[in-house]
């Protein structure tokens, strides 16, 4: 058998290292957090946000155990049992002896669960959150234990008992009720069926969360579980030569230099992925400034291509439609000039063509170009406004991370410079004007 003793200070120490890359990732989640403005609903535009609101919807769940209002439901029933085993064993005299023990526990007999998209809701408006493949932090609604004599007992678990009952069953249930409020991190993309954004799940997102819990409480919890990751292996790679000293019966004042080296480089090494983790984080916030320019930009050009070709398409549905009706009026006009008694052959194709167009005329109307042309105006202009909004949003983020200690000093290592905020007429390409004045 191989003595693991002389290695313990190695395996501690990459031990140490593994706490320490996880202590980097929990923190690197919760600087991304702060690298994010929270964004009002109305506000939202394609790119990675944070929101606070209220969950609601017109067609809520109803939640299977507590049968209550909400969006978001998970449920599961376990049931006890406990159980006399009797075992055989040797004594330190050789002797074969018996002895009993109670062993008991829970066991899972029922889950399920279900949940439905749904609208965050603040002061300025609503957007629709897609729960699929989120991480999504519950509250819990009901947690009951009863006997067979409780309606809930059978009326929602199942009818048939496990092995060794004890006839006690635990109902648990956790949900998002409706109208609780709510903290949602996640990707925002554009919805399909309206100039609108959505919230969903994105492969290259770095984040989908849905918590009933505060952003602070998010913050905190995330804040504490990198530390305690750091406090573990501090203990790992100290532990390790503890360990091996100790085994070795080695006096403890003997190596207390070799101690202090040892935790004195991982904590040099946690500075450095520190200083790692801060400068990655504003990389990652400039890279969403700069992808929110882009969408402004592509806007522009959106309406820059679409408006001009569309009311060229209205004035020509247009013009045809008025040349139309004043060939129709004419030719109606000729009808009531001639008698009746005069009608010939002529007459009765004029007529024919006559009804032919009144029959067709409805669908000759331009007024749902018209329409047409005025909503892609105002989908237009609102994209634009989403866009530019989100920029400026997220832009005033980048510029006071930029200023505040530590990243004051970290960005200008990295040649970080703040970025200017777009102003109402601060656009890249001129604005497109319809003009729809009949041309003489």
């Amino acid at each position: 058998m191989v003595n693991v003793v002389p290695y313990l200070p190695g395996m501690g120490g990459a031990l140490s290292l593994l706490t320490l890359w996880a202590a980097y990732k929990t923190g690197r989640k919760r600087r991304l957090l702060e690298g994010l403005p929270t964004s009002k609903t109305t506000g939202v535009f394609i790119g990675f946000v944070e929101l606070k609101g209220t969950a609601e919807s017109a067609a809520p769940l109803i939640s299977f155990l507590a049968e209550q209002a909400c969006v978001v439901y998970r449920w599961q029933v376990e049931e006890h049992w406990s159980r006399t085993v009797t075992e055989t064993y040797t004594d330190d005299k050789g002797k074969t002896q018996t002895r009993t023990r109670t062993e008991s526990g829970w066991k899972q007999i029922a889950d399920g669960g279900e949940m439905i998209p749904f609208y965050l809701k603040d002061e300025e408006g609503c957007i629709l959150i897609r729960p699929e493949q989120a991480k999504i932090e519950t509250i819990q609604i009901l947690a009951e234990t009863c006997s067979p004599g409780d309606p809930l007992y059978y009326g929602k678990g199942p009818a048939e008992a496990i092995w060794d009952s004890t006839y006690r069953r635990r109902f648990v249930e956790t949900a998002i009720p409706l109208q609780a409020a709510l903290y949602v991190v996640g990707q925002a993309r554009e919805r399909q069926d309206v100039v609108a954004p959505e919230i969903a799940a994105d492969s290259q997102a770095p984040l989908f969360l849905i918590s009933t819990r505060t952003e602070e409480q998010v913050r905190r919890g995330m804040q504490w579980g990198a530390i305690g990751w750091i406090i573990l292996g501090l203990m790992l790679v100290v532990g390790g030569a503890l360990g091996r000293d100790a085994l070795q019966n080695i006096p403890l004042p003997a190596h207390l230099w070799f101690y202090g080296a040892l935790a004195a480089g991982y904590l040099l090494v946690g500075t450095l992925a520190w200083t790692w983790m801060i400068y990655n984080s504003l990389v990652d916030l400039r890279n969403r400034v700069r992808q929110a320019w882009s969408l402004v930009d592509i806007q522009l050009q959106r309406r820059f291509d679409l408006i001009p070709n569309l009311t060229t398409c209205v004035q020509g549905y247009r013009d045809y439609e008025a040349r139309l009706q004043t060939e129709l009026a004419a030719i109606r006009a000729q009808l009531q000039a001639t008698p009746p008694g005069m009608a010939g052959p002529d007459h009765t194709a004029i007529s024919g063509l006559v009804a032919g167009v009144a029959e067709r005329y409805p669908e000759l109307q331009a007024n749902e170009g018209f329409l047409t042309l005025q909503k892609n105006l105002t989908d237009t202009e609102q994209r634009i406004a989403l866009a530019r909004s989100y920029f400026n949003e997220i832009a005033t983020h980048y510029n006071t991370r930029l200023k505040v200690i530590p990243e004051k000093y970290i960005g200008r290592l990295g040649g970080m410079q703040p970025q200017a905020l777009m102003a109402a007429n601060d656009f890249a390409r001129a604005a497109v004007t319809v003009d729809l004045t009949p041309a003489r």
